[in-house]
Formats: structure tokens, C-alpha cells, sequence
């Protein structure tokens, strides 16, 4: 006989080669009856096993529910959590078998043994019952939470079975460690019908995978006979997640991904700026446009590095973003970001081996601790901002890998994952909150709407540079090091101390060429013709005698660039000195200022003019219609009055990316015509674009409080008529003067003149 054998109820043995069961076992006369699995018994004793010369113990695999053709399992197999959950059971267990948790009484715990668990007094059938009747006691739900829910004494008769033969890994749940399923032979029949329903899944409207199962069937029978093998639904839904993955995708957006080719590479992302992924969501917050002060919705356009998980760059525009918006955010993301003057030291370059008084150097201000590199590949969703031929031709400009890739699963996981952080992290405690969607909004979202688009963006980005560069990454620690806590500052420090920075801050001439272009000829006095406007300066005169020499294609045309966001000027690059000027729209008056306009209020500008039956000989003629579209020349006052709510939202929209487009221009030392649109610094070797937050933010207060004005003024009713006396002495030019009337002498509103525009 080799090795101990267990002759309690259900062990098993090997006896001859044959398994065997022990049914029932009497240890005061020593008899013993096995059972086969087919039901044979054998009556025998403890002498003649003992005395038998092939007799041991059954193989674990075969004796243990839970180590079925795998290793023995153990507490190391186990979570922390499933640990103490078996440590329990085992503790109420023992109570049950010996009356004290520790299973001994050398080791009795105060107040042991408990009433009705006392060996001296109650039976090992009691003290199993009493433990049944307490976890009942407990209730269903507590009782789960102790891993003891549906107790019975069956149960504890088994595991103390178990306990006997294994130790304390007896009162583990077979359900914890249930044996993985084998795989699914697919034969070639099988594959064939499942990539047919693929590609006709992706052809149709979206359809449920119990839909695809019946065709996957109906593939087979009418292709390979009634006869043809097709497994169960559980076995075709597991082989289609496998090879198609769990399909949660918009069918317009499968169908879209299904046409790229696939490479079969998976990309590893070790470096930063390797990969940044670009996308636009609507900002949870009502904020107030700058102009009539009402709340509207922005649109918040992010660019994250998808190593660091950085966000290197993003912007607010009104209603929607653009082309150009997104061309200046990769400009953005190639700039250091200036230190604004509310940030204090710890906010400032901090990054190990290039000092940050090197990098001011380079940028002529102070940086703040915002990482800023070329990207090499830029990768975005199916958007069509996103997808144009300028944006393409913007990558093309700073050097990023084109085409450029489109989301892949964990790109996008990363965007997304930096929208709700941004959302509960800070945008849930502003006031104008709009909520998830119009179930959870509030009251009132648009009335506590209190910032406006200039703050909104100065908070974004002291919380970026502040909270979330200093944030602990959980989930996307580095494969290098995925036991220590990183940030996305210091993964950015990690990077340079092991491949090294390139300082690169990119001209100011960048601007200019991220700007989409036109092949136009110069005609002779009108200039240039770009959209339907004309455009002339000094800088064409020299060439305006001849074609260009330019060959190809764009034979004898002339490149100039143009600004959606304020079609007032275009920019011309002067081929001998390569020097950037700006040309002016003909139809602006030589003096005075006229409102900026996009190219959306130029094509309503242009339609209006047809449909006037006009046929303008010069742009001096659609500079009255301009300004109607526009309402340059209407006073403040009357704003509300005169345009609804749509298109004063467009009108604010259009002075926001015109000071958007303001700000980006770089500051050459261009004519006087030029100066009045710089900001910031205007010498010429500026090297970045000055950004103009405080400027914003005080026309942005300055427009809030006129309009407040405007209110109380009108709720304030005509004003009485002067006294006599006082009236003459008006007439006489005396120095009194009523209290309402302006400065200048302009009357109010019972007066007959409007007020200024404050």
C-alpha cells in the first residue's frame, strides 16, 4: 500500500488499477464497501486493503472537483478579496466540527465556545444546524457579503470533506476557478459562411447577433447541403467577438473602418509626439459670447499625446470648430504656451536638463509646464473638419506622417477618457452645467451662465497646466515601469532624460502657411480676385506687368493665402525677399474701422447682392450691404432688437474668430496698415504669437457691463421734461446740464439722439 489512504464517505482509491469509492465506512468493526462507477460493489475490510499490494490513494485530478486535469489549486490562486471570504467560511466551519474558530481549544478566542456550539454539550448534527440557523438569521444579503448565502449541512459536510483531504482550500468555490471552455473547431465550410455574414452585415442596416446566427445557417444550408456542421449560438458568438471583435460601433462608422486596409502591425507608442489624437466635443458648460453677452454653447477641440497623455494644446470656438481652428491647434501644439501673468513660479517650465531660462531664451517669454514637440503622426475620427484637404495640407506643412491614421480603439479610448476627465473634474462645479443629456440638465443652465468664452478658455488652461499634468495616471502607466505613479509631467521629464528634447519652436511665418491657399492671377489695377472679393496693395506693384514663373500645374498664377476667420486681408509672400504682406480688401473705407466678417457672412454678402440685381463694378459698392448683414454702423443698443437670437450668436462667433485670427498673426514689421491688427509684442524678431487672454477677457467684462447699461436704461422709462428755467438756461449754453445726458451733450433716447456706443 503507498501513501495514506482516506476511508471516510466518498474518498476514492485505487484498487488493482481500477477506481474505486468508499460508500460507507464502519471503523468499530472495520468493514468497508466500494463502489465502481458502474455500480459494482465490493464488501471488504480494513485488514485486506491494508494487507493488498496495489492499493493507494486516487489521483488528485480525479479526487478534487476543483483541479480537474490542472494543477492543485491554492489560496494563491485567489483574489485578496475571495481570501477572506474563504478564511471566513473556514473560521465558521471549524466552529461548526469543534466549537472554536481556530479548530483547536489550545486556541480558543475570548468567549469561546459560544452557546449552542459547546462539544460538551451539543452533538456535531446540532452545532450544524445551529450554524445553518445563524447565517439564516443573517439574512440573504449579508450573508452573501460573508460568502455563506444558500448555506445548508450539506454544505458543511462537504467542506469539511474537502477540508479533511486539502486543508483550508476545501471551503474554495469551484465557480471561482471554473475551467476556461475549449475552443471551437472552425472548420473551412464554417469560415466561409461566417465572412459572407460579415460582409453582408456590414452592407445592411445593423442587425442582432442572433439575426447573424440564422444567417450564418441559412449560408451553410443552401451552400454546403442540410447536412453541413454549424455549432450552437454561444459557440458563433464567441468565434465572431473573437475575430470581429464585440461590434459596438454605429453601423456608418463600421462600415467606414471595415474599407481601410488592415497592416497587421500594432503600433507600440514609446515616445512623445509619436502619435497625437485630435478631437472636438461640445463643452458641457454655457458660456457668454463677448459681444451681447448671451449664453451660448462652444465647442472644445483637444489635442492629447497619446504617450504622456498630455494635453498639449486645445481651443474654444463658438457653434462649431473649423479647419483653421484645428490647423492653429497643431501650430499650438509645436509652441510653448506662454506663462500668463496670474500663474505663479510652480506653473513654469519644470522639466529636468533644458533650464527654463534656455527655453524663455528661444520663445522671448516665460513657458509655462506645458510639454510642446512636432508631432509626427496626427490621428483623428471620421470628422469632416477633420478629413478636408487643408487640414491634410496643414499636416503635410509641420511634417506629421501622412495620411494620417484614423482613431483606433485605444487612441480613442485616451480622447475620451480626457473629455470626462475634464468634465467631472472641473467643468461639473461651474455654473451653466448642462448635465449628460436634457434628462439630468437643470433649471436653468443658460441663466447661471456667469463666464464668459475668454475666462472659460483661462480656466481650461490653468487646470490643464496645474491639475491635470500633475495628475496620477492609473490605468496608463508606462510598459517600462508599471508599478510606479507618473503624471503626465513626469513621463514627459522620463522621455527626455532617455531620448533626449528637441528645441524647435517653429517661425512665425508658420502662420501664413497653414492657411489655405488660392492660384489667382494679378489683374493689373484691381489686384487679386479671391471668393468674389478683390484684394490690392503696395506689394503687388512690382509684379503686375507679367505672369508668375511659376511652371506645372498653377502656370503663371500667384499663391496667396487667405484667413477664414476675417476675410478683410489676405497675405501675399513676396518670391525675391520672402517677406509676408498683407493685402486689403478694396471695399474697406480708407478711414475708420468696418467689423470683421468670415467667409460665411461673405457668401451672404455676395447671395444678397444678387438677389438685389446688383452688378457692382468695384467692392466699394457691397460695403453698404456689408454692413447691414454685419451691423458694424447699428448702435449697441439696438442689437437685440434688430437680429434674432441666431444670428446675433453668428455676429459674436465671427468677432471671435476674427480675434482668434488676431491673435495667431504673427507681428512682422509690416506697413501701418498692417499695425493696427498687431498685439503683443510688434518687433521683428518676435518669435511667437502673443496671446491677448487679459485683452479678451476685459472687452469680453467691458461688453457684459454695456449691455447691462442698455437694460437699465431702457427699464427706466422717458425722461421728464426740464423745468422752464432750466430750459433757457440750456438755450443760453449755460453749464448745467440734466444728469442722464452724456458728456458730448448727445440726448437719450426721449431726446431724439441714440446714445454712443459705449
Amino acid at each position: 500500500m503507498r501513501g495514506p489512504v482516506e476511508l471516510s464517505a466518498g474518498c476514492r482509491l485505487v484498487l488493482a488499477g481500477t477506481p474505486w469509492q468508499v460508500d460507507w465506512f464502519e471503523p468499530h468493526t472495520g468493514r468497508v464497501l466500494l463502489r465502481r462507477d458502474d455500480g459494482q460493489e465490493l464488501a471488504t475490510t480494513v485488514r485486506a486493503l491494508v494487507s493488498h499490494g496495489d492499493c493507494r490513494p486516487a489521483p488528485a485530478a480525479a479526487s478534487s472537483p476543483l483541479s480537474r486535469g490542472r494543477q492543485p489549486a491554492g489560496l494563491e490562486d485567489l483574489t485578496a478579496r475571495q481570501r477572506e471570504l474563504v478564511a471566513m467560511r473556514y473560521a465558521h466551519l471549524m466552529e461548526a466540527e469543534t466549537g472554536y474558530r481556530s479548530g483547536s481549544p489550545l486556541h480558543a478566542l475570548p468567549g469561546e465556545p459560544r452557546p449552542g456550539y459547546d462539544p460538551a454539550v451539543t452533538t456535531l448534527h446540532e452545532r450544524r444546524l445551529a450554524k445553518v440557523a445563524e447565517m439564516t438569521a443573517l439574512g440573504a444579503d449579508s450573508a452573501a457579503m460573508l460568502g455563506l448565502a444558500r448555506i445548508s449541512e450539506r454544505t458543511l459536510v462537504r467542506w469539511a470533506g474537502q477540508c479533511r483531504r486539502s486543508g483550508i482550500t476545501g471551503c474554495i468555490d469551484g465557480h471561482w476557478l471554473r475551467r476556461s471552455s475549449g475552443r471551437y473547431s472552425v472548420t473551412e465550410q464554417l469560415r466561409e459562411a461566417i465572412y459572407a455574414v460579415h460582409a453582408e452585415c456590414l452592407h445592411r442596416s445593423r442587425v442582432s447577433m442572433k439575426t447573424r446566427e440564422r444567417l450564418i445557417r441559412q449560408y451553410a444550408r443552401e451552400r454546403f447541403g442540410p447536412e453541413a456542421a454549424v455549432p450552437c449560438y454561444e459557440t458563433l458568438r464567441t468565434v465572431w467577438i473573437e475575430w470581429f471583435g464585440p461590434g459596438g460601433a454605429r453601423q456608418r462608422y463600421a462600415r467606414s473602418a471595415a474599407k481601410l486596409p488592415v497592416t497587421g502591425e500594432h503600433v507600440v507608442i514609446h515616445r512623445p509626439g509619436q502619435v497625437v489624437a485630435l478631437d472636438t466635443s461640445p463643452l458641457g458648460v454655457k458660456v457668454r459670447e463677448h459681444v451681447f453677452g448671451e449664453p451660448v454653447t462652444a465647442s472644445l477641440t483637444l489635442a492629447l499625446d497619446v504617450y504622456t497623455h498630455s494635453l498639449v494644446a486645445f481651443r474654444l470656438t463658438l457653434v462649431s470648430d473649423t479647419s483653421v481652428d484645428v490647423a492653429m491647434l497643431l501650430r499650438d501644439v509645436m509652441m510653448p504656451l506662454p506663462l500668463r501673468e496670474d500663474w505663479g513660479q510652480d506653473m513654469e517650465w519644470p522639466y529636468p536638463g533644458i533650464p527654463a531660462s534656455l527655453v524663455a531664451s528661444f520663445a522671448g517669454h516665460k513657458v509655462a509646464a506645458l510639454p510642446f514637440f512636432s508631432p509626427e503622426t496626427v490621428t483623428t475620427d471620421h470628422g469632416p473638419v477633420y478629413k478636408n484637404h487643408h487640414l491634410i495640407e496643414a499636416q503635410r506643412v509641420i511634417g506629421a506622417n501622412l495620411p494620417a491614421r484614423v482613431l483606433r480603439p485605444t487612441d480613442k479610448q485616451a480622447v475620451e477618457r480626457a473629455f470626462s476627465g475634464i468634465q467631472s473634474l472641473l467643468l461639473e462645479m461651474l455654473l451653466g452645467w448642462r448635465g449628460i443629456d436634457t434628462a439630468d440638465r437643470g433649471a436653468d443652465p443658460e441663466a447661471d451662465a456667469v463666464l464668459t468664452l475668454a475666462q472659460a478658455e483661462h480656466l481650461i488652461a490653468a487646470w490643464a497646466v496645474k491639475i491635470w499634468q500633475n495628475r496620477e495616471l492609473c490605468e496608463y502607466a508606462p510598459a517600462w515601469d508599471p508599478g510606479t505613479r507618473h503624471s503626465p509631467n513626469t513621463l514627459f521629464a522620463a522621455a527626455m532624460s532617455q531620448g533626449g528634447f528637441a528645441l524647435q519652436i517653429p517661425a512665425p511665418e508658420l502662420y501664413y502657411e497653414l492657411l489655405p491657399v488660392h492660384l489667382v492671377k494679378i489683374h493689373g489695377r484691381r489686384g487679386v480676385k479671391i471668393r468674389g472679393l478683390w484684394y490690392d496693395g503696395p506689394a503687388l506693384g512690382p509684379y503686375r506687368s507679367g505672369p508668375s514663373p511659376q511652371g506645372g500645374a498653377a502656370r503663371g498664377k500667384w499663391k496667396i493665402r487667405r484667413e477664414p476667420r476675417d476675410r478683410r486681408y489676405v497675405f501675399f509672400c513676396d518670391p525675391h525677399t520672402h517677406d509676408w504682406h498683407t493685402l486689403r480688401w478694396t471695399g474697406l473705407p480708407p478711414e475708420g474701422e468696418v467689423p470683421s466678417f468670415s467667409d460665411l457672412r461673405a457668401d451672404d454678402l455676395l447671395r444678397a447682392a444678387r438677389a438685389a440685381g446688383l452688378v457692382p463694378r468695384s467692392d466699394a459698392e457691397l460695403l453698404p450691404l456689408l454692413l447691414d448683414l454685419v451691423g458694424g454702423l447699428i448702435p449697441v443698443d439696438s442689437w437685440p432688437t434688430q437680429m434674432s437670437r441666431q444670428q446675433r450668436t453668428a455676429h459674436a462667433r465671427e468677432a471671435a474668430q476674427a480675434g482668434q485670427a488676431a491673435a495667431d498673426r504673427p507681428a512682422p514689421a509690416a506697413p501701418a496698415a498692417a499695425q493696427g491688427h498687431q498685439d503683443g509684442n510688434t518687433g521683428a524678431d518676435a518669435t511667437v504669437v502673443p496671446m491677448r487672454w487679459r485683452d479678451q477677457a476685459r472687452d469680453a467684462a467691458a461688453a457684459v457691463d454695456a449691455e447691462r447699461q442698455r437694460r437699465r436704461e431702457q427699464s427706466a422709462g422717458s425722461r421728464p421734461e426740464p423745468a422752464p428755467l432750466m430750459r433757457d438756461a440750456l438755450r443760453h449754453g449755460s453749464m448745467l446740464r440734466l444728469p442722464d445726458e452724456d458728456p458730448g451733450g448727445a440726448r437719450g433716447p426721449a431726446g431724439g439722439a441714440g446714445r454712443e456706443r459705449p
